[in-house]
């Protein structure tokens, strides 16, 4: 299977991230670029390695996907109507978790973490789903790149 050895996220237009934001950002990207797999599904399209861009445009979260030397290999435009919800719980149940961090004992937080870890792999299986047809990628690549579309989601 193909991998991805680059990841960007079009930032443009977001509000500034949290420092807690910024580190999930960084660390889905660094997990990501260690370790995936990632193999576009249409015809013609070049073996990877691929370069992957992701961004938000007309409301759709669309995957720029070049070859390793940066030349044009698939774009598509996924609907966000599928993750609005999940990602909207994702954020919610996050912020309890940052908060609780600070205040609760540990057995409270890793239940709050436990709902957490099941709600981002319930927005990894939506995005798997989305993807199908599309590209193949396995439950880890799933995981990391639902973490970059909640990024881009954020709104401070």
């Amino acid at each position: 299977m193909s991998r991805l050895v680059a990841v960007t996220l079009d930032e443009a237009g977001l509000a500034p991230p949290t420092p807690e934001v910024e580190q999930e950002r960084k660390v889905a990207i660094f997990d990501l670029l260690e370790e995936n797999a990632f193999d576009v599904q249409k015809e013609g399209v070049p073996p990877g390695p691929y370069r992957l861009d992701l961004s938000i445009r007309d409301r759709r979260l669309v995957f720029d996907i070049r070859t390793e030397a940066g030349e044009p290999a698939a774009e598509f435009h996924l609907s966000l109507g599928p993750f609005r919800q999940i990602i909207k719980d994702y954020f919610a149940i996050c912020e309890s978790y940052y908060d609780a961090v600070k205040r609760l004992p540990p057995s409270q937080i890793e239940a709050i973490d436990m709902g957490r870890r099941g709600i981002h792999n319930e927005g990894a299986r939506i995005l798997e789903e989305r993807l199908e047809g599309k590209a193949v990628v396995d439950a880890d690549t799933a995981r990391r790149l639902f973490t970059l579309v909640c990024v881009l989601h954020f709104r401070g």
